[in-house]
């Protein structure tokens, strides 16, 4: 099991808050013993798939055709699907016991009116994990976050987060959210059995790449973190929304191979403690793949050198928006870590706009056909942005690429 070890500092700061509050900053040691046995947990059933198939005899290119094939007709009508596929699909076409569609749906209302922030906070909050050899070797390896890529793949992300959170989607059988969410699950798989079987990956100290422990702080990262740290920005995310948003999480979590049963938090006060634990455990072991990855994402933004006019100025708009995320949700001491661009404009421009987003905010509380408006538009907005920089690019979630080196 892989070792995790509470900083002094952060043991400290724990018991002051305990002594004064009576809130435990830290989760149970039942839950601390399960997030540590998480880091060696896999996603067996996908993994069965994607080594008899993409890795296997089939090839990516036969694999990739048999699983649109059966996204688009239904596993029953692809008789050449092997037993792994149609176990595959069997669980993730199994809505479990204990979803509830209404708080789905709620769920992801609240990202529809988070929209664009929610991409933004995620990409920063992502950022100050890359202090973590396990999570920043994958990363650097499948090259999906480094260097020039890094914007592409990030426009894969926010693919899959628009298609998800639309009305109804993740519940939809055949739809694009559920396609898609499929195939981000076999491309972590795939990911996960390449890096490995890598030298620069050390199992004995971060168990699995892509765990189920750190694929649950992904879901935390777009639910109680947002929820929590887009107060600063005007999003008034009231306790019952906060609830909804992690119950929708939860869904998306089984949806792309996360077992999240035994640990996953059902209170905002249980998923704010497991962020602490991630952070009071840190090894700040990444090297030099940290900052490889961290000053390779902002400046991704940077309008190439032919681009000109409204769409140069478009292009630095949001290079300093992004930037401005990382002044407020990177936490400063691990920021101070990275050459990055300084963020200010952006800043002033996210702060300046908070007292407006709150005004709606409140206004959206008062009248359901503002709330749709504000959704409506919030989303509008956010694909618009998301069609502008993909450009003729296509979204693959690529399972047969091969690791960079």
């Amino acid at each position: 099991m892989v070792e995790l070890t509470v900083s002094p500092a952060h043991q400290r700061l724990r018991d002051r808050v305990m002594r004064f509050t009576r809130f435990d900053l830290l989760p149970t040691d039942a839950v601390q013993e399960a997030f540590a046995r998480g880091h060696s947990a896999g996603d067996p059933i996908a993994e069965r798939f994607v080594a008899q198939t993409y890795h296997g005899d089939l090839g990516p290119e036969r694999s990739r055709e048999l699983l649109d094939e059966a996204l688009r007709v239904g596993i029953a009508n692809v008789p050449d699907a092997p037993e792994s596929m149609r176990e595959l699909f069997a669980e993730f076409e199994t809505i479990p016991e204990w979803v509830d569609p209404t708080l789905v749906e709620q769920g992801a209302a609240v990202w529809r009116r988070w929209a664009y922030s929610l991409g933004a906070v995620g990409n920063a909050g992502t950022m100050d994990t890359y202090t973590e050899a396990s999570l920043a070797v994958p990363l650097s390896l499948s090259g999906g976050y480094a260097g020039a890529s890094a914007l592409h793949r990030y426009l894969e992300t926010s693919r899959w987060w628009l298609e998800v959170c639309r009305p109804n989607a993740a519940l939809t059988p055949a739809s694009t959210a559920r396609g898609v969410s499929l195939k981000v699950r076999v491309m972590h798989v795939s990911v996960r059995a390449r890096v490995a079987e890598h030298p620069e990956w050390k199992s004995t100290q971060h168990g699995l790449p892509i765990s189920q422990s750190e694929m649950m702080l992904t879901l935390l990262g777009g639910s109680v973190g947002p929820a929590i740290g887009l107060y600063a920005l005007g999003f008034l995310t009231s306790p019952q929304e906060m609830r909804a948003v992690l119950h929708f999480n939860r869904y998306l979590g089984h949806l792309v191979g996360c077992q999240v049963d035994e640990i996953y938090p059902r209170t905002v006060a249980d998923g704010v403690r497991l962020l602490y634990y991630f952070d009071a455990t840190r090894k700040h072991d990444s090297g030099p793949l940290g900052p490889e990855l961290v000053e390779g994402f902002v400046p991704s933004f940077e309008p190439a050198s032919d681009v000109r006019g409204w769409s140069r100025l478009r292009a630095h708009y949001h290079l300093q928006l992004q930037a401005g995320y990382t002044r407020l949700f990177m936490l400063p001491w691990n920021r101070r870590r990275y050459r990055l661009p300084s963020g200010l404009p952006g800043l002033a421009v996210l702060i300046g706009r908070a007292p407006l987003v709150a005004v709606v905010e409140v206004a959206r509380r008062l009248s359901p056909s503002i709330d749709r408006r504000w959704q409506d538009g919030q989303m509008r907005r956010w694909r618009r942005w998301h069609a502008w920089h993909l450009g003729q690019r296509e979204e693959r979630f690529d399972a047969g690429k091969q690791l960079r080196r």
